[in-house]
């Protein structure tokens, strides 16, 4: 069994927390792309009902499954960047979502580094925590320019030439990404605690 899963046994109240912030996190990043295309002309996602956080719109059933027994989960709507009014909406659109998760993750932090303040050790400050690192690494994560990604999708408007559909070697590129991205997603994690320590250096200094 997987770690994630794991947790349901030891620690079901951690467990049941942690994917409600999961659920939350994904669904206002899909949210947001559905809203910044929505104002950029593209109703698609709209009219598909992605203007909602509810999570089995935005994530649906699988993903859903697949963050209960492996700790895996995704979300995505469809947009139609040729009904976009601007050159760069698809941009726009793409970096929507790991933005939102960028501004959820200070958010998070803020609301434990004030728990902290002035209640201690908590379990709601240790989720509070989790949902800062967590929402910090969805922002790294989907700002990898990687085709499937939304930093794939700001490259692709960015440099057109590219091409990424097509290019053979991009696929083939892309897979090698994959596998390294999964090797190495102990270092996303820490990158995400790096950026998170930061923070915390920087409401002290503030307060």
């Amino acid at each position: 069994m997987s770690p994630f899963i794991c947790k349901l046994f030891e620690d079901p109240r951690w467990f049941c927390a942690a994917a409600l912030i999961v659920c939350f996190s994904i669904s206002c990043h899909e949210y947001m792309h559905a809203l910044v295309a929505l104002k950029f002309g593209d109703d698609t996602a709209a009219e598909h009902g992605h203007l909602t956080l509810n999570p089995l719109r935005q994530m649906g059933v699988f993903s859903l499954i697949m963050l209960c027994l492996v700790g895996i989960a995704w979300g995505q709507v469809p947009v139609d960047y040729r009904k976009m009014r601007g050159r760069y909406a698809p941009s726009a659109v793409a970096a929507a979502g790991p933005l939102t998760n960028l501004v959820l993750g200070f958010l998070f932090l803020a609301g434990a580094f004030v728990l902290g303040k002035h209640s201690g050790e908590s379990f709601a400050l240790q989720m509070l925590c989790y949902g800062g690192v967590l929402n910090y690494l969805l922002c790294i994560l989907n700002f990898l320019p990687l085709p499937g990604f939304d930093g794939g999708a700001i490259v692709q408007n960015l440099l057109p030439r590219l091409n990424w559909d097509r290019a053979e070697w991009v696929r083939g590129l892309s897979i090698i990404l994959l596998l390294a991205l999964f090797a190495g997603f102990d270092y996303l994690w820490k990158a995400a605690l790096f950026f998170a320590e930061h923070t915390f250096e920087l409401f002290q200094m503030i307060y």
